[in-house]
């Protein structure tokens, strides 16, 4: 059975704040079903400051989810570690994964947007070294423990639930992000189907002596979307799709390496790309896909069409999968 994902950023290009608060009740509503149907995991993520209302407050919406869910896990992919206080980060994470039972993963990045840092006033040229200095500082202060923090000593209560800290990941494309994770035995998420990366972090947990492993997308891991009729689908919402590809490109510069990266300029061309795919159910369960990642609101799309691509997915593609 593949792992299947529904993923949420929350974009709503234009959005006035009874239709933006509409779609966050939705994006809630439809993780309680995709729970309730087998879906493994819900995905969301971190921008700031965007014009299309793209999700600034991933651990807000988690906490959301979690309180109206009972088995799905939350992975947040990725937090920018040093837009956060390293003790609060702890405090939030730690609250969750209480609440939660141990379902929330944290992936963490540093980002590839120097504007987010300019917002909150981190300085952009030392985003390693903060970074560095987040994730330790997260991990001592999980162990309930007495440390030394920038020259005071601290304590952060409560412990999280999950022994012997919650699930965090270092996400990136660079070597130096393996470095990271290799020298804090913490597992690697490469941002893309990197395997010569991947290859590089198992070397650095040797020269380190440290334990982990990888979590790295598959060679194909499309943005899906299912419908009984794909060109109507694609004639209709096309624009959805685009409008998020576009803003992705916008961000990404030519050493930027990720699984969700597009050249598309027309909706044409997005969809003999491949990178987001609309499939009726037949074709989903005939792809072959490890990994399911349904996006049912992508790019601002209207909620029913959201929820009629949720319930294909849930009610016709998983039981055929699984039968």
């Amino acid at each position: 059975m593949p792992v299947s994902v529904v993923r949420f950023n929350l974009v709503e290009p234009g959005a006035d704040s009874a239709s933006l608060g509409a779609r966050y009740r939705a994006a809630v509503e439809m993780a309680a079903y995709a729970d309730e149907h087998g879906v493994t995991t819900v995905q969301t993520e971190e921008h700031h400051g965007v014009d299309n209302n793209w999700l600034p407050s991933p651990f807000a919406f988690a906490g959301a989810v979690f309180g109206a869910t009972r088995s799905i896990a939350v992975t947040v992919s990725a937090v920018i570690g040093p837009l956060h206080d390293p003790l609060r980060l702890a405090e939030d994470i730690a609250v969750l994964d209480l609440l939660s039972g141990g379902r929330l993963v944290t992936v963490a990045g540093i980002g590839y947007r120097p504007e987010e840092y300019a917002l909150f006033g981190v300085d952009w040229k030392r985003r390693g070294r903060i970074q560095d200095e987040v994730l330790e500082t997260v991990l001592r202060a999980w162990t309930g423990e007495e440390f030394e923090y920038r020259g005071r000593t601290v304590r952060v209560t409560p412990r999280p639930f999950t022994d012997p800290h919650p699930l965090l990941l270092v996400g990136g494309s660079s070597q130096a992000a393996a470095r990271r994770a290799a020298r804090l035995g913490l597992p690697f998420f490469p941002s893309a189907h990197l395997p010569e990366l991947e290859a590089y972090y198992k070397e650095k947990l040797t020269e380190y002596g440290t334990e982990g492993w990888t979590m790295m997308p598959t060679a194909e891991t499309p943005l899906l979307h299912i419908a009984e009729d794909p060109d109507r689908a694609w004639a209709r919402y096309g624009e959805h799709f685009l409008h998020e590809a576009r803003t992705y490109a916008s961000w990404q510069s030519g050493d930027i390496r990720s699984a969700v990266r597009s050249a598309a300029r027309t909706v044409a061309e997005l969809r003999a790309e491949g990178v987001y795919r609309i499939l009726t159910p037949e074709q989903c369960v005939a792809a072959g896909l490890d990994n399911l990642v349904l996006h049912p609101l992508a790019g601002g799309m209207p909620l029913e069409e959201g929820w009629r691509s949720l319930r294909l997915f849930t009610e016709t593609v998983l039981p055929a999968l699984s039968a």
